[in-house]
This record gives structure tokens, C-alpha cells and sequence, in this order.
């Protein structure tokens, strides 16, 4: 044990040296976007909480209004305290998968522990050997494990990159049983968009299957919240649908949209829902309750859109380098040393804003994350990019 303990201590100062070094951190929240720590408050651009539900107290008020002695055991219960397949199902679960189901008609929904819960276990259960996933390369580290866990053969090809995608496609298809093209819709480092048309025309041409992880657009893009799938009119093209209640949804979990037979596979032979306790159903209750509002916040949507939109120009006028056209907006500084610094320096400026560093972006590509939600008004905004600016070249 004590060889071990010293190799991942120097491991750890190897990291250090290297200023990639992690830790966490306590935050309180607040009402809106903001978050307090150690006494002082700050806008929050760290977080996923896209609509700004996180931080609706009138929301959270209302929902816990339906607690009552005769409902707490089935809806507010704080623990499923089996798997889904022991006793850890309920009413409240097939109500939620129903819902879904009924939102993104035709189809089913399987509800998972987390979106990556759900990455693993999909593309570890349908991939065989035999088969091929072509995956954009910037995809989730959650669908990268999912990749690894299958035993189909893996080629990454350069982010969104269709010629080259059809390339490999052409040489590639007739040689594996079945081929899966594998991308996020939207990415959440660069906060740019897959081309969901093409690739729907792509899956259609060589007989492949199209798993789209909506993490970051479910909720937040789509004229009723669906994700990127459904404002590019591809949301019946998609074949494995995936999103995540942790983000917009303010919530627990995640889910995959797919066929009935797809569902009922997933369940004989996902381990990531077999082996694992079940949601809570006070979590499933907060979806429920959540849904059809989330359905109707379009005024929401484009709020943020129209922040997004703003905060990118002026950033660019200030001579910094953005990238993406959603509410992810990065801003790019390189060195990985000199991204804390900028950040440290925004958050005494009252900005909580986090450095992304390697491995989470690739070397040399290190950035502020700034994530705009419905809860942030343009003047929060408008002092940021020159503050940016400013740091970026104190810390040059």
C-alpha cells in the first residue's frame, strides 16, 4: 500500500507541476444564477442549469406544496433502495417514461441513473463484435467509456468532419455487421453544432444507426424543448436519442429515445440500469412535475439565444477568440496555467468562471467555459468582455 500511496503522489505532483491540478470546491446557491462563497456572491457562467430552474424558488415552492403524508412513500421518497429490476420500480417511473414516450411520439424512453449511466450501458449493451462505431472526436469522455466497454471496433473521425465521415463509411460499411455514427449534438466545450441533417442523410445512405447525445440541447433548443434534433427536423431520423435531466431539466438522470424492441434489449442487457440502485422518486417527481413546463418555455429559449448571440459579438470586438453558436460560449486562451489565472481573476471581479483544461480539451486549447441561462439578464453580461480582456493580457 505505501508503494502505492508514493506513486500516485508523485503521479499527483506531476499534475501539479503540469497546473492541471483539481479540486473541489463548496458553493451555495442562490435564487437566479448566482452562487455564494465564503460570504461573497457571484454570477455563475460554471453552471448546466440552462432555464434557470435550479434557481427558481416559486418552482421549488410549488413542487414541494404536493408533499403530503399519503403520497410521500410513493412520490417523495428519498431512495428507489433497489435496482429496477428488483423493487426499485414504480408507478412514478413507467409515468415518466410514458411522458417522454408521449413528447417525442413515436417512440419509447428508458430512463437512466445519469447521462453517463446511460452512454455506457447503451453502446456497451447494442455495439457487438463485429460492428463498427464511427464517433466524432470531440464526444463526451461518458460515450468514449461507452465506445470501450463494446466490443465493436472504434474509429474517431476529426470533429465534424462529413467528408471524411462518408470516406470511412464508404470503405468501411460493408466490412462490419452493423455500423453506428456516433456524435453530441451540441458539444460542451466548443458549444458548436452537429449537422444533424447530414448526418441522418449519412445513417439513411450507408444503412447505419444514429445515436445523438442531446445533453446539452434537451430543454434548452427545439421549439418545444426536444433538442437540436427536433429545430433541425431530424428528431424521426435519430435512432438512439439521448438526454440528460441534470442540465435544463434541473433534475436527475437522463434518458434514451428508441424503438420498443430497442427498450426492451436494454433492459435484458444495459448493466449500467441492471446493476445499480434506481432514481429516487422525489427525483422522478421533480421530472414530472418539470416537464410540461419545460415543453412551454420557448420565451426562455430564445432569451438565452439572444444573450448568446450578444455576448459573442462583443467578445470578438475585444479581439477575443470565441467559438460555437450556442448558449455555451468558450472563450480561447491556450495555456492551461495562464486560463486559471484569467478565471481567478474574473471570479474577484464577482464572475465565478471556470478554467477547462487537459484532458477535459486537448493541449494547448485550454479556455473559460462561460454556460448562459435563462436566469441571466444581458446587463450581467456586459461588463465581461472587457474584464476578460483585461486579464488575458495582465496574465500574458
Amino acid at each position: 500500500m505505501n508503494d502505492l500511496v508514493e506513486r500516485l503522489a508523485d503521479r499527483l505532483e506531476d499534475i501539479r507541476q503540469s497546473g492541471l491540478e483539481r479540486r473541489l470546491v463548496e458553493l451555495c446557491p442562490l435564487a437566479g444564477s448566482r452562487v455564494a462563497y465564503r460570504g461573497r456572491e457571484y454570477l455563475n457562467l460554471a453552471s448546466n442549469d440552462y432555464l434557470g430552474l435550479a434557481g427558481n424558488r416559486q418552482l421549488a415552492a410549488a413542487f414541494y406544496r404536493q408533499l403530503d403524508p399519503d403520497n410521500l412513500p410513493a412520490r417523495f421518497a428519498p431512495g428507489a433502495t433497489a435496482s429496477r429490476l428488483m423493487t426499485g420500480n414504480r408507478s412514478i417511473n413507467r409515468q415518466l417514461e410514458e411522458e417522454l414516450a408521449r413528447l417525442y411520439s413515436p417512440a419509447t424512453a428508458l430512463v437512466f441513473n445519469s447521462g453517463y449511466h446511460a452512454n455506457i450501458g447503451i453502446l456497451a449493451a447494442l455495439a457487438q463484435k463485429g460492428d463498427l462505431i464511427l464517433a466524432d472526436k470531440l464526444c463526451h469522455a461518458s460515450l468514449i467509456d461507452g465506445m470501450r466497454l463494446s466490443r465493436a471496433k472504434v474509429i474517431r473521425y476529426p470533429h465534424l468532419d462529413y467528408g471524411r465521415l462518408n470516406t470511412l463509411l464508404a470503405a468501411e460499411r460493408e466490412k462490419y455487421g452493423q455500423v453506428f455514427i456516433v456524435t453530441e449534438s451540441i458539444f460542451s466545450m466548443d458549444g458548436d453544432q452537429a449537422d444533424l441533417v447530414r448526418l441522418a442523410r449519412l445513417k439513411e445512405k450507408y444503412r447505419a444507426i444514429l445515436y445523438v447525445d442531446e445533453a446539452h440541447a434537451v430543454g434548452i433548443r427545439g421549439t418545444m424543448g426536444l433538442g437540436l434534433a427536433e429545430e433541425h427536423g431530424v428528431r424521426f431520423r435519430v435512432d438512439l436519442l439521448v438526454g440528460t435531466f441534470g442540465k435544463a431539466w434541473a433534475g436527475q438522470g437522463a434518458f434514451v429515445i428508441c424503438s420498443g424492441v430497442v427498450r426492451n434489449y436494454l433492459i435484458n442487457t444495459a448493466r449500467s440500469l441492471i446493476f445499480t440502485t434506481g432514481l429516487p422518486p422525489v427525483s422522478l417527481a421533480w421530472l414530472l412535475f418539470i416537464l410540461p413546463k419545460i415543453a412551454a418555455m420557448d420565451k426562455e429559449r430564445q432569451h438565452v439565444r439572444g444573450l448568446a448571440d450578444n455576448l459573442r459579438q462583443i467578445l470578438m470586438q475585444h479581439g477575443l477568440e470565441t467559438r460555437g453558436n450556442s448558449n455555451i460560449v468558450p472563450v480561447l486562451i491556450g495555456d492551461a496555467d495562464r486560463a486559471v489565472q484569467v478565471a481567478e481573476d474574473l471570479r474577484k471581479q464577482g464572475y465565478w468562471v471556470t478554467a477547462m483544461r487537459p484532458p477535459t480539451v486537448p493541449a494547448g486549447t485550454s479556455r473559460l467555459r462561460l454556460s448562459l441561462t435563462a436566469a441571466m439578464r444581458k446587463e450581467d453580461l456586459a461588463p465581461l468582455p472587457k474584464l476578460i480582456a483585461e486579464a488575458m493580457e495582465k496574465n500574458r
